[in-house]
């Protein structure tokens, strides 16, 4: 027999609601509110009243909304020659925008997250899109490289939070059952996008001019800003509980109307949401490092992302070096990892809900994962980790397959089709990383992802400083081949997790 849990005997009436309402997150004061003002608390309240095909649409605009976060980012390489030429500046003062484009991407989500954590998804989402579409239409109207230099930076302020915020409202309507999936599909949206926009940005530089690649996301950009507005509901649990608390002003949809016959009827100042200016603060995503848990996935999934930079920045300038590309085909050839990798995000999302199943199963509780049940007695290390070693060892050897093939100069498909392994690997681990950190933060989950933003953002910039000088001295099979070797550190994190994860989280309990 095991000890008498410390958290249920310690407070009897902490019990009882424990046992009547049992949700994945430590209710907060908005939940403790409204299980007050139950004369008779039933276990049958839902977790969020939104059905299945409405927790679909939420989940579709949110994961869209994400894309733009890599979109940006991407779309933006073919065009770095010609417009170099265009305003006068060398190639590698155009890559210091790629330079402070990340940087501030690494500090950005900081405020957004804290934002869309404390004062609700709605008004963070409205601020960001708002910058994202006045940015876009700067870029597209500026005519000198200190404005370029600006403008991306503004527009990394505003989209590079989106990530953060699609994060924290799958965690709002999925339990954990089912939220592996919900986060491959978000993610499916963000590993397309690296397919899809260089080959338009390509098309574009090429027909009409780099400008047309910003008025594309100018258009792209102010369509779904009014979906947002119109279409997506607010879903912070401190604000709207499981979404039948009534909303006011700024965290009002259209949505809401299809809602209605399920609103509580509570109005918001009752039920305690407090309509109060938030200031963000972002030293909140660095407490968030001081967690063992925490640090161990987001080392594991910010070595993942630096090894994957270096190969797709190093793609296009290295392949029209070797094989003499147009503008046309250096798009096109980012196709191969953008498709691996939406395969990889698609299938390791429903492989991780499986393995909870699975795994549930075994312990006898399944159902309660189901309603979304306090996982601090759960293995979910395990669950969420189950085939990262075979990920990480495919990412590695891609990588350094790619590097010797480049060096070799094999034929151009070999290069490709280590991006595709390469890109569903890594996308593969991606996934894991991102719902292992909602599930233990699920009720700071977009903080958390600021935070795992920052970490690897740094990285990866740092990587992507070294990877030429290394590569020009070492030549390109040898510096690919340290760059496996980096992926392969991924591996120890995981094992750390599976091995001590649980213990760490009942610590910090």
């Amino acid at each position: 027999m095991g000890k008498p849990d410390a958290r249920t005997t310690a407070n009897p009436a902490t019990q009882t609601t424990k046992d009547a309402a049992p949700v994945n997150v430590e209710p907060g004061p908005l939940e403790a509110q409204l299980c007050e003002k139950s004369s008779s608390p039933t276990p049958q309240e839902p977790f969020t009243i939104f059905s299945s095909a409405e927790k679909r649409w939420i989940g579709s605009v949110a994961s869209f909304g994400a894309m733009f976060s890599t979109l940006s980012s991407y779309i933006y390489f073919p065009a770095l020659e010609p417009m170099a030429r265009e305003l006068g500046v060398s190639v590698s003062l155009i890559n210091l925008t790629v330079t402070s484009y990340m940087v501030v991407a690494g500090i950005a989500p900081a405020f957004m997250g804290d934002i869309a954590d404390q004062g609700g998804r709605r008004p963070a989402y409205i601020i960001m899109f708002a910058l994202a579409v006045g940015s876009n239409i700067g870029l597209a109207l500026q005519t000198s490289y200190p404005a370029l230099f600006v403008l991306r930076m503004i527009q990394s302020a505003g989209i590079s939070g989106s990530y953060g915020a699609a994060y924290g409202v799958l965690a709002d309507i999925t339990t954990i059952s089912e939220r592996g999936s919900f986060v491959g599909i978000m993610l499916v949206f963000m590993n397309s996008a690296p397919s899809f926009g260089p080959v338009i940005a390509g098309a574009l530089a090429q027909q009409l001019g780099w400008r047309w690649i910003f008025w594309f996301l100018v258009i792209l950009t102010g369509s779904y800003f009014v979906i947002l507005l119109l279409g997506l509901p607010e879903t912070q649990r401190k604000v709207v509980g499981n979404g039948s608390i009534q909303t006011r002003g700024i965290y009002r949809s259209l949505f809401d109307y299809l809602t209605k016959d399920r609103k509580s009827g509570i109005n918001p100042r009752d039920a305690g949401v407090k309509r109060k200016h938030h200031i963000p603060n972002p030293f909140k995503c660095i407490q968030m490092l001081f967690s063992k848990g925490n640090i161990a996935v987001i080392m594991a999934g910010s070595v993942t992302y630096t090894v994957k930079m270096t190969l797709q920045t190093s793609l296009a300038p290295t392949c029209i070096a070797v094989y003499g590309l147009d503008y046309l085909q250096a798009g096109l050839i980012y196709l191969p990892s953008g498709v691996g990798g939406a395969i990889g995000s698609y299938y390791t999302g429903k492989l991780l809900d499986k393995a909870l199943k699975r795994r549930t199963s075994e312990l006898g509780t399944d159902w309660t994962y189901r309603r979304g049940d306090d996982i601090s007695e759960f293995p979910i290390e395990k669950a969420r980790f189950e085939g990262l070693y075979t990920l990480v060892i495919l990412s590695a050897v891609s990588t350094v397959g790619y590097g010797v093939s480049l060096m070799t100069r094999a034929h151009i498909t070999v290069p490709l089709v280590m991006q595709f392994i390469s890109g569903g690997a890594t996308s593969g681990i991606f996934t894991m990383c991102g719902t292992l950190l909602t599930d233990l933060n699920p009720s700071a989950s977009a903080t958390v992802q600021a935070s795992y933003n920052i970490v690897r953002c740094l990285m990866a910039g740092a990587a992507i400083g070294i990877q030429q000088p290394l590569t020009d001295a070492a030549g390109l099979g040898w510096g690919f081949g340290f760059f496996g070797l980096v992926m392969l550190t991924a591996a120890p994190m995981g094992l750390l997790l599976k091995k001590y994860g649980m213990g760490w989280r009942q610590v910090r309990t």
